[in-house]
């Protein structure tokens, strides 16, 4: 453990410290890929704390698993009372068949796109799938401890917090991290974005068709593949989703006052998405593999997605933090 100057607290191993300081929250100037649920822009104030170095791995999620048997949601069998709940009224339920664990897996094999805001074109729901078999039954993780764990709803990313005596970073505490010793770039290595194939695992060519992998990357990379930011952070950007603690709600910014300076925020009190409306998301950050210029350009500090609080899939994961009162709390 490296030691910090804070009241003699020890920086845990695999973390950063994140100092205090105001920044500039939200869409930057210059940003074309700003989207309006980015918007507007305001300064905020986040305290001090420690974040994982990098995205929590599969041989760290392993070590839990191993010590506490937890099962993730993708590993469960599906109640259709509770899932229809989360669906519009009326909506049929699937045969059993269907019905089965698994989750969400790109799918690799798409020659033709019709149009592109029909994102089911290129996702498949793949029994089986969950974070020991990324694509499915028939593969694994070995070999790959390594490399950040996928297939994690809220649900589980909460629980592997409790047991290691974490917590999900807020969006405001995401962002302040991914910012590193700068306080309004556009990425977490500037404002350059011929920079983004040298600096974060994305998708290079025609998106979802055609990957060139420019980046060295066809799909998910190895933690710390890419160069970390100004602080020491890895991978805040591309190669998978992560989990913040935030509800997602697309008119939050618009809703609070940009005259002062806002003082650790914790996003809306309540989730809204008028196109999954049934849905309770939590804000994810960072993009992934995935993302590309022509299709979500999320590979920016500011962007923010929401996805549903049981919902996983091979391209999400996350990352913890924790406060020095957290720490003293446990006499780490």
């Amino acid at each position: 453990m490296e030691s910090t100057n804070y009241e003699n607290i020890k920086t845990p191993k695999g973390m950063v410290w994140v100092p205090s300081k105001s920044f500039l929250m939200g869409a930057k100037d210059g940003d074309n890929y700003a989207m309006n649920r980015e918007k507007p822009a305001h300064r905020v104030i986040v305290d001090g704390f420690f974040i994982d170095e990098t995205e929590v791995t599969n041989k760290e999620f392993e070590k839990f698993v191993n010590a506490t048997k937890y099962i993730t949601v993708a590993e469960r069998s599906i109640d259709w009372e509770e899932m229809k709940k989360t669906l519009p009224p009326g909506t049929p339920k699937p045969h059993d068949s269907i019905l089965q664990p698994g989750s969400l897996v790109f799918n690799k094999n798409v020659n033709l796109v019709a149009n592109m805001g029909n994102y089911a074109q290129w996702w498949t729901w793949k029994i089986g799938a969950n974070w020991k078999h990324p694509q499915g039954p028939e593969s694994s993780i070995e070999n790959k401890g390594n490399y950040p764990v996928v297939h994690i709803a809220y649900e589980d990313a909460v629980a592997y917090c409790k047991w290691a005596n974490r917590r999900l970073p807020t969006e405001a505490e995401w962002e302040s991290a991914a910012q590193g010793s700068s306080t309004n770039s556009i990425f977490t290595w500037g404002n350059d974005f011929e920079q983004l194939n040298s600096n974060a695992n994305t998708w290079q060519g025609q998106f979802p068709i055609k990957n060139e992998a420019k980046d060295g990357f066809g799909f998910i990379s190895p933690i710390k593949s890419f160069p970390p930011n100004s602080i020491g952070i890895y991978d805040m950007l591309g190669n998978v989703w992560e989990i913040t603690s935030d509800f997602f709600n697309v008119t939050y910014y618009n809703e609070i006052g940009t005259s002062e300076i806002i003082s650790n925020p914790k996003g809306a009190e309540k989730p809204f998405n008028p196109n999954n409306p049934y849905e309770k998301e939590h804000i994810i950050k960072g993009g992934s593999f995935l993302c590309h210029a022509s299709y979500c350009a999320s590979f920016r500090i500011s962007a923010r997605m929401g996805s549903s609080f049981d919902s996983a899939s091979d391209h999400k994961g996350f990352r913890t933090v924790a406060t020095p009162e957290m720490l003293s709390d446990s006499n780490e």
